[in-house]
This record gives structure tokens, C-alpha cells and sequence, in this order.
């Protein structure tokens, strides 16, 4: 018998017959023989419907109160999961972040896990019982309940997992694994059966939406096995992501991960002189405009040029900030585009292998395809590409390596 932490997205118990659908596959699991510990989303749709009315009665709602009426949201979820396992035969207890002892700091909307007290989620395993739990939420040391913000129940699940010391965490979603890139732009893109946390920690900050950064940070932290699996077409397979195994022959490149939200800044005739960099980045960083990739020129008479990306969203503000600051350094201007995506070749294997941004760069220049920056560390390569050529982009590179193809 093992212990298994199950998580279900709000796509999994979008409706009350999807519900009793993840009923079933729980019954089917605990019919196995294993311990099991479920955490819910609220069902799809609903955090954005209480959201609105929040704003009907303030445009900022506060937040203490936004994060009460949010929570009530998995509520409902665990409650109806529980009724669909009793009918079912199958016991189950439901608890709320706060009844499951989740304390959190008191940042409401973003809160982080401080502790965990699993004493009684245990004695209810032990007692033969399912036990589903609100994801998302958990509450202070004042008792307010607090929320874990965006993919905090799958934070919920691999916090969870690790306080339990389960054998595995398995993520429910709409999708049945990680693939070599987004199938919806490259058709024979591959399902992978194992990632390392490292390059599913990469993949995430890249563009791929299927985990959230912070559940992988925890399971890597905690060495909890996860697993993505499709709610609704489950073969049992998915995608394990766990510890680089040190004999185990990884593949040179794991995927292709892109993001569109990405926009470019460029302070044109820049004084070359020490401390430019932070004169720019220092404002923009106190504005809370996180900032991506960095190139510099090298000074020609006495000036430079410096280029960086931002979130799309953050590029207007951004662009205003500079004007003030281009005035202030005597620069000549400041240009910007939102045309512009990241595209990032992910995977392992490159530590022990030369010659892939080569390979790439010669892809690339292959499809007449311009790079306009380029970032490297010891797992990942990206580059700085006009938007037009992002599909062109990503399937020129998906075949060059061979990503369609099993790893020998």
C-alpha cells in the first residue's frame, strides 16, 4: 500500500458530473490499495465569477475579505467531492486549508506555506478514510484565512505530499503529460515520461503552463515525486518529474518552450560609464517590472546602447519610466517592441554535450530567422526572435533535434 496525493484542477470538477467522474477514479485508486489525500481546485470558472462581484462593490476589493470570499470556492468543491464518494460507497472526510493545519504567512492573495501540522489528515488515513482537501488556502497565525494565489492548490498538493511523506503526487489536469513542445503548434510533438525537476523548472519560467513554478520549487525542494496525468484520458502513464538520475541516459535537448508574452527596450546613446546599468534597471526594479534578458553593447565614443525584455503587460509602463530616465542620462532615445518571443531549448543533456547552439543558430538562420538576443545557462539556450516566425521557429528547431523521435 502506498500513500498517493491526488490534485484535480477546476477543468477536472468543472461540472457536477465531472465530479462524480473524479469520484470514481478515486474509488478505482483506493480499490488498489492505497492511502489517499485529494486537493481541489474550485470548479472552472468560479474564482473569476466571485472575483467580479468582489469588484462590483469595490475596485479594489480588500483584500482580507477578497481572500474569504475566494476560499469559499474550493469549499463547494470539497464538499460535493465528498457527497459523490459516499454515494459511491466510499468514505471520505472533506477539510477546509485552515482545518487541514496549513499556516501560511499573512500576505493575503500570494501567501507562502510556513507549516504544515498533518496529525489530523493521519489519523483519518489511518481510520480508512479518503481525505479531500481545499486547495489553494490556508490561514495565519491570526486565524485569517489567506489564499496561495495562482496554481496554489498544486503548491497545496506538493506541500501536502511532503509533510505526509507520500509516495507520489500526482497533478490532474487537461493535459496527460509534458510534451516536447506545444502540440497545438507542432502536431508530433512527444509526450515525455520522465522530466528532471531542473528542466520542468525551466520549462515553467519559459512559457509552459502545465505546473506552476512554485510547485515545482517545493517538490524539487522536498524531493516529492510528481506526476501530470489527463483527468480525462488517463492511461496511468503521464509524466513522472523527480531527481536527475545520475544512470539514466538523458536526452541532449528534453523540449522547446516559448513565451509570447515577452517585449523588448532598447536606451539608445547611453553615456558608457560605471553604474549606468543599475541608473537603469534600479527604477525599474523599485516599480516592480521584472526584467528578463540583458544585452549591453560595447561603448564606441563613449557611448553604449542597453537592451532588455520585460512582460508585455509591464511594457508601456516601462517605456514612460525610460523616457524620464533617458533625459537624466543625457541618452539619445528610446525604442521598444511588442512583435517579439522568447523561444528556449531546455534539457540536461547539454551539460555533457557542445555544439548545440550552433546547431540551433544554424536551424534558425536555415528558415531565414533573425535572433535579436541571446541567453544561455547550463541547461537552456534562448533567443530573442521576431513574433511572425515563432511557429516557423519552433517546429524548424523540433525537427533539427529530432524531438519527435524516442530517445535511444
Amino acid at each position: 500500500m502506498s500513500l498517493i496525493v491526488q490534485k484535480y484542477g477546476g477543468t477536472s470538477v468543472g461540472t457536477v458530473e465531472r465530479i462524480a467522474k473524479v469520484a470514481d477514479k478515486i474509488v478505482a485508486k483506493r480499490r488498489e490499495g492505497h492511502d489517499l489525500v485529494v486537493v481541489v481546485s474550485a470548479m472552472s470558472g468560479e474564482t473569476d465569477r466571485l472575483s467580479a462581484l468582489a469588484k462590483q462593490l469595490q475596485a479594489r476589493p480588500n483584500v482580507r475579505e477578497l481572500d474569504m470570499l475566494l476560499s469559499t470556492g474550493e469549499q463547494a468543491t470539497i464538499a460535493l467531492l465528498c457527497m459523490a464518494l459516499d454515494a459511491c460507497g466510499c468514505p471520505a472526510r472533506s477539510y477546509t486549508g485552515a482545518q487541514a493545519g496549513i499556516l501560511t504567512d499573512s500576505v493575503h492573495s500570494k501567501a507562502r506555506i510556513k507549516n504544515i501540522d498533518g496529525t489530523r489528515i493521519s489519523d483519518d488515513l489511518a481510520a480508512g478514510l479518503v481525505v479531500v482537501v481545499a486547495g489553494f488556502q490556508g490561514v495565519d497565525n491570526e486565524k485569517n484565512i489567506t489564499t496561495l494565489g495562482r496554481g496554489g492548490s498544486d503548491t497545496t498538493a506538493v506541500a501536502l505530499a511532503a509533510t505526509l511523506k507520500a509516495d507520489e503526487c500526482q497533478i490532474y489536469t487537461d493535459v496527460d503529460g509534458v510534451y516536447t513542445t506545444d502540440p497545438r503548434v507542432v502536431p508530433d510533438a512527444r509526450r515525455l515520461h520522465v522530466v528532471t525537476y531542473e528542466e520542468m523548472l525551466e520549462m515553467a519560467s519559459l512559457g509552459a503552463k502545465v505546473l506552476q513554478i512554485r510547485s515545482v520549487e517545493f517538490a524539487s525542494k522536498y524531493n516529492v515525486p510528481l506526476r501530470v496525468l489527463s483527468s480525462f484520458d488517463d492511461d496511468g502513464i503521464g509524466t513522472l518529474i523527480t531527481a536527475e538520475d545520475k544512470d539514466m541516459e538523458q536526452a541532449l535537448i528534453s523540449g522547446i518552450a516559448f513565451n509570447r508574452d515577452e517585449a523588448e527596450v532598447t536606451v539608445l546613446g547611453v553615456p558608457d560609464q560605471p553604474g549606468v546599468a543599475y541608473r537603469i534597471l534600479g527604477p525599474i526594479g523599485k516599480a516592480n517590472i521584472e526584467v528578463d534578458m540583458i544585452i549591453q553593447n560595447v561603448g564606441a565614443d563613449g557611448l553604449t546602447d542597453f537592451t532588455f525584455t520585460v512582460h508585455r503587460n509591464d511594457y508601456d509602463r516601462a517605456m514612460d519610466m525610460l523616457q524620464a530616465i533617458c533625459q537624466e542620462l543625457g541618452a539619445r532615445e528610446v525604442i521598444g517592441d511588442t512583435k517579439i518571443v522568447k523561444v528556449s531549448l531546455v534539457g540536461v543533456g547539454m551539460r555533457s554535450h557542445a555544439g548545440i547552439a550552433a546547431t540551433m543558430f544554424e536551424a534558425l538562420s536555415n528558415e531565414g530567422i533573425n535572433i535579436r538576443m541571446i541567453s544561455t545557462s547550463e541547461i537552456k539556450i534562448s533567443v530573442v526572435i521576431d513574433q511572425k516566425y515563432l511557429e516557423l521557429g519552433v517546429r524548424a528547431l523540433h525537427d533539427t533535434f529530432q524531438l519527435d523521435r524516442e530517445p535511444m
